[in-house]
């Protein structure tokens, strides 16, 4: 057995709020550093993006969390992927890749337009990623992440 079949994706619970944080502090402080937009939504995930509309999903593997996703509303009909982050010790064995179809699946039920991206062309391996789910460059606008130096997009099919 694979282990990516052995990942849930389960939706947010007060339980496990300080694990969107934690994942993503990980990885800023790894490649970049904490932006104030940063501080305020991780520390607070439930005002700034439940609040309005979004969704946050883990990835649990051998009874951890160790992902994290969110859908973070931008419209009635675009949504941004944001917030996804991979622990360490097990990247490498899907667990991207089975967030990212999470997503797009729940953008498909939700009967969204298009779901958006903001990263870092440094960011080489989830660029490829998001490329092979679809996602396309677009110009990239004015955007509250110093670090973002790309936008991408996906249009979702109907189903």
């Amino acid at each position: 057995m694979k282990p990516e079949n052995t990942v849930s994706i389960i939706p947010f619970s007060d339980e496990l709020k300080d694990a969107i944080k934690t994942l993503n502090e990980e990885w800023l402080l790894r490649y970049f550093k904490l932006e104030p937009r940063d501080i305020e939504v991780l520390s607070n995930p439930r005002k700034f993006i439940l609040d309005q509309g979004g969704k946050i999903y883990y990835a649990q593997y051998n009874n951890a969390i160790v992902g994290t996703v969110s859908l973070i509303k931008v419209s009635n009909t675009d949504y941004e992927l944001s917030k996804m982050a991979v622990t360490d010790g097990v990247q490498g064995l899907g667990i991207g890749k089975k967030m990212i179809d999470h997503c797009i699946k729940e953008a498909q039920a939700m009967q969204l337009k298009k779901l958006i991206l903001y990263s870092n062309t440094k960011l080489e391996t989830a660029i490829h990623l998001y490329k092979k789910y679809g996602f396309v460059e677009v110009p990239l606008e004015n955007n509250i992440y110093e670090r973002s130096d790309i936008k991408m997009e996906r249009i979702i099919e109907k189903v």
